[in-house]
């Protein structure tokens, strides 16, 4: 699909269709695909909580705010945020030194100045997690929505209570549920609203 158009034509889908469900290896290709999302020196720190069974679906349902698509899409999926996935642990490190486009050295200042300047505070880790977490989600939307597949983004939700359901450790953050699946045609959106331009949203100088 062409990009303008992709753009233009993804909406978040109030309605799915009940009896349609996502093939599995479709929902593989459209994960696959969305890892090519940016992240802050390619940390990539999120994790994908896939909800599919129908009684998951019940379980997640009543900690999202009883939203009716987490019901009627095949699929919905936590996007989760890693506080810590900047840290050394973190195996994209040892592949960088492997590729050589990293040596010890420099791995060693850049640990020393997360800790000690950009990531130096529960609020700056939360935000980390967050803002990659958030890229991934967007690409997977845009992916999804390539692939004819509709997607719904939802930050109603208790995120003590998903944590708690999923066992999320606290240097998780629950960024945000998206219901995948094929829109349910007998339903209607409502037309697109308006959108802020250039004019209104941005500065010069």
């Amino acid at each position: 699909m062409e990009f303008e158009k992709l753009l233009k034509e993804r909406r978040s889908a109030t309605f799915f269709d009940k009896n349609k469900e996502l093939a599995d290896n479709l929902i593989k290709e459209i994960i696959d695909l969305s890892t090519l999302a940016p992240s802050a020196f390619n940390t990539q720190p999120w994790e994908l909580i896939i909800v599919k069974s129908s009684e998951a679906r019940k379980e997640l349902y009543e900690k999202a705010c009883n939203q009716p698509k987490v019901l009627e899409a095949p699929v919905t999926i936590a996007i989760v945020g890693k506080k810590n996935g900047y840290k050394r642990e973190n195996p994209i490190w040892d592949e960088k030194i492997k590729n050589k486009t990293l040596d010890s050295k420099s791995l060693q200042a850049y640990m020393d100045m997360c800790e000690n300047k950009i990531y130096n505070s529960d609020v700056k880790k939360n935000a980390y997690a967050v803002r990659n977490a958030s890229l991934f989600a967007m690409t997977l939307m845009f992916v999804a929505k390539s692939k004819g597949v509709s997607t719904h983004p939802m930050i109603g939700f208790s995120e003590e209570a998903i944590k708690e359901l999923y066992s999320i450790s606290e240097d998780r953050v629950v960024v945000m549920l998206i219901s995948m699946g094929y829109f349910n045609e007998e339903k209607k959106l409502f037309p697109r609203e308006k959108r802020f331009s250039f004019d209104k949203i941005s500065k010069v100088y």
